[in-house]
């Protein structure tokens, strides 16, 4: 009794020992949008149960999909050996963008570390674009189904169709692949076996093209000898039947690219037939036979294109299509190139050649000496040679160093700074200068433009063509500059490095026209100057030497600002950034040329104004403290605008001269009336009976010409009078008279009537003359009536003649004057 509860007890003790050995407990949360699937690979009885809060269930496998804390439960003691845990995640493209990128790392998969895992992406595009996945960083290459991976991660790719799935090619990484587009639908795995830990990598996913393959793979072929193996969809399985498969390869234009068919399968085709065609630039396609051989490509990039046929499938066994293909790439020799460089006549300058990538296949020599880099001295002159040296591999730039010593030997004109011809041979244009300026000790490079004013490059302002990066040449930014701008003249009080190059990259053309021009000049009070002329209505802006960045510490900066006259500078403080300073204080300060008084002052600690005004040209000044953190950088912008003070100057102006001009018109016309009045004043004349009529000027001086101002040469009486006698006749007063020959006397109307020969003489007023002419040679007198007395006044006096007969008054007849 007693042995055998002994055995009963030993018993009992065994079995607890081996359910506890053939149990295994884990807990686990499944990562958010990702489902966690437990899967039996191989035929066991083994079973999985989970639980959650007090549910239990259990069976051979299950999908973990809520994110919250499960408990795992394996009844069978090495469940690692038949189960396999894969995590899925879903991403989904629209014609614009996709939901997510493919990133190795499941914190929810670090407990299955025993255990095979594979991790799973389902990738679906919307009609008509492909999805992408691209592997630029590392790139990938694909390996036969026997082969596995140095890092034991394997990636498989494939594409889902409606006759089912096809896998498009297993990879590892590091290889010439770069991205593969999958029309419609696809599924990207990676598989890891138990006991590797993950390594986290990334791929985007984006939207791809517009493809009418089952899937479009790009190849990068590296520059020098080299091959690259692919394989055919589902090999060494069959090609899907009545398919298409697309790889674009990227060649250099100094490579040669073979390609070559191995291991080829063909099927027996129903309809169509199975072919290839290779595109590439400059050429049309070309369709050949597998079996045809395929051309060299030595023309850059091309496309190779399958096309499998409607495959017989009558009887199983029957083959399908399949193939290896092989894509080798070497180098094309190209002709050397030598070119004689002699700079005793360049000016001063020194040529410099540099590769800009380390594995170019670029051969440079200088004297026959292999060189990795060319550089050939001021005045010097040297042989240089280059094979397989494309333009777009190499950059030439060229430099020189002007200094002086002392300040009273250095030139007293303007240095130009200009592009210099450079020896046409080289293999690439030149596509930087630069200058190395150095003044004397304490002297200062002051840099101006003779053709067009500069602007700074900032944000939003950037260079359209030729780009001017000034710097000390301790290596302190002053300023990036363009052409075109408002900043005349640019002082700094240090050894300044003046580089020239272009946006772009593109060629700087060689030029006697000098782009700045440098003079040495002595100390100055800050460390940089700005002269700097607004244009009106145009913004211009001034950054803080270095900027983004600060200044450097204790540096000071001046703007000179010229403002017109009748202009008024609106200055904007756009952007500060204030240290906090350690030693001093950093200061933003404007003062108008001439004045003692400062219009605007702010320290660090002192809240800053974010415009001011100032109504003539003025001082900007910037002084930078000791930072103990963050950094000093001002952004100003000054903008021209018309004074109210100079318009109200205008507007006062206008009217004072407008006054002026009534005032003087006024005057004109007062001078002009008075005149007029003055020559409408009644004349007074004297009736002489003997036919001439005198002015009363007896108290006027005259002279000669005055006299003769009125004489005529003759007047024709016959044409002057005749019409009056006939009028007189026929009205009785007049007889017939007949003509005389012209007598020479005045005859202006409006002035009066002053014989010649009376001209020295003096008239008595109011006393009868004889006519002046003899009684032989005077007109007979008209028979005429007796008229009345003539009246007496002041004027006219009547007179007694010889006989004591009275003569009246005579009348004109009718219609004369």
């Amino acid at each position: 009794m007693f042995s055998s509860g002994i055995s009963a007890t030993v018993f009992l003790l065994c079995c607890l020992v081996f359910t506890a050995e053939a149990v295994q407990r884990l807990t686990v949360t499944p990562d958010k949008g990702s489902v966690l699937q437990i899967s039996l690979v191989k035929g066991s009885a083994c079973k999985v149960c989970f639980s959650v809060g007090r549910s239990r269930k259990c069976n051979q496998g299950d999908q973990l999909k809520d994110s919250a804390p499960v408990t795992v439960e394996f009844q069978c003691p090495r469940p690692q050996d038949v189960y396999q845990v894969e995590v899925i995640r879903n991403i989904e493209c629209t014609t614009r963008s996709c939901t997510g990128h493919i990133q190795t790392d499941s914190p929810a998969s670090r407990s299955f570390l025993e255990f095979s895992r594979k991790f799973t992406w389902n990738l679906r595009a919307t009609a008509p674009k492909a999805i992408q996945v691209s592997f630029t960083k590392l790139g990938v290459r694909q390996i036969s189904p026997l082969i596995s991976c140095p890092d034991k991660h394997t990636f498989t790719l494939g594409a889902v169709q409606r006759t089912g799935n096809v896998m498009i090619g297993r990879y590892c990484l590091e290889g010439t692949t770069q991205s593969v587009q999958i029309l419609s639908q696809g599924r990207f795995s990676l598989d890891v076996p138990a006991g590797q830990q993950l390594q986290s990598y990334q791929f985007d996913v984006s939207v791809g093209e517009e493809i009418k393959s089952l899937a479009k793979i790009k190849v990068a072929l590296p520059p020098g000898t080299s091959s690259s193996e692919l394989l055919s969809p589902n090999y060494p399985e069959s090609f899907p039947d009545d398919d298409v498969m697309e790889w674009h390869f990227e060649v250099s234009d100094k490579q040669r690219a073979v390609v070559e068919f191995q291991e080829l399968v063909q099927p027996r085709c129903v309809k169509k037939q199975t072919a290839v065609e290779y595109h590439c630039r400059g050429r049309g396609a070309l369709v050949l036979k597998l079996t045809d051989p395929p051309p060299v490509q030595n023309q850059g990039n091309f496309s190779l294109t399958l096309r499998n046929c409607e495959m017989d499938r009558s009887r199983a066994g029957l083959p399908g299509l399949s193939l290896k293909i092989k894509v080798s790439v070497s180098t094309l020799k190209s002709p050397q190139v030598s070119c004689n460089v002699d700079l005793r006549k360049s000016g001063g300058f020194s040529l410099h050649v540099d590769k800009l990538r380390p594995d170019s296949g670029c051969v440079m020599t200088m004297d026959s000496v292999l060189k990795e880099k060319i550089t050939v001295p001021t005045n010097g002159a040297a042989l240089l040679s280059f094979q397989d040296c494309p333009p777009e591999e190499l950059r030439v730039t060229s430099s020189r160093v002007i200094d002086c010593d002392p300040l009273k030997d250095c030139p007293k004109m303007p240095i130009p700074l200009a592009v210099p011809f450079l020896a046409t041979c080289l293999p690439a244009p030149l596509t930087g200068v630069s200058w190395t300026l150095r003044p004397p000790q304490h002297g200062t490079v002051e840099l101006t433009s003779p053709v067009t004013p500069l602007r700074q490059s900032l944000p939003g302002q950037t260079c359209n063509d030729t780009l001017y990066d000034i710097s000390e040449e301790a290596g302190d930014t002053v300023g990036r500059f363009c052409p075109h701008g408002s900043v005349q003249k640019i002082q700094v009080h240090s050894s300044v490095v003046f580089s020239l190059t272009t946006v772009g990259g593109q060629a700087l053309k060689p030029s006697s026209k000098p782009v700045l021009t440098v003079v040495m000049k002595g100390e100055i009070s800050d460390r940089y100057i700005f002269t700097v002329t607004p244009k009106k209505n145009t913004t211009v802006s001034l950054a803080t030497p270095g900027w983004p960045k600060g200044m450097r510490s204790y540096a000071t900066v001046s703007w000179i600002v010229s403002v017109p006259s009748n202009m008024e500078a609106h200055v904007m403080f756009a952007n500060i950034s204030q240290p906090k300073c350690s030693n001093r204080h950093t200061n933003i300060r404007v003062q108008r040329l001439g004045s003692r008084e400062e219009d605007y002052s702010r320290r660090e600690d002192e809240e800053a104004e974010d415009q001011i005004r100032v109504p003539a040209s003025f001082f900007l000044n910037m002084s930078n403290c000791m930072p103990e953190s963050r950094e000093f950088s001002v952004l100003s912008k000054i903008t021209l605008h018309r004074s109210k003070n100079g318009m109200l100057t205008i507007i006062l102006s206008v009217v004072a001269a407008l006054l002026v001009i009534f005032t003087v018109a006024l005057v004109v016309v007062c001078v002009v009336i008075r005149k007029k009045k003055k020559a409408l004043s009644h004349q007074v004349s004297i009736y002489n009976p003997n036919g001439t009529s005198f002015l009363p000027r007896e108290n006027l001086p005259r002279s000669r010409e005055d006299d003769e101002y009125h004489i005529y040469d003759s007047i024709e009486d016959t044409l002057v009078y005749t019409h009056l006698l006939k009028k007189g006749a026929e009205m009785g007063i007049y007889g017939d008279v007949e003509a005389h020959p012209p007598v020479t006397r005045h005859s202006d109307s409006q002035k009066p009537l002053v014989p010649k020969d009376s001209r020295d003489q003096d008239m008595d007023v109011g006393e009868y003359q004889e006519f002046p002419f003899p009684n032989s040679k005077a007109p007979p007198l008209p028979n005429r009536p007796l008229s009345r007395p003539m009246v007496d006044n002041e004027i006219y006096q009547s007179s007694e003649p010889e006989g004591g007969q009275r003569i009246g008054p005579r009348q004109d007849p009718e219609g004369g004057d």
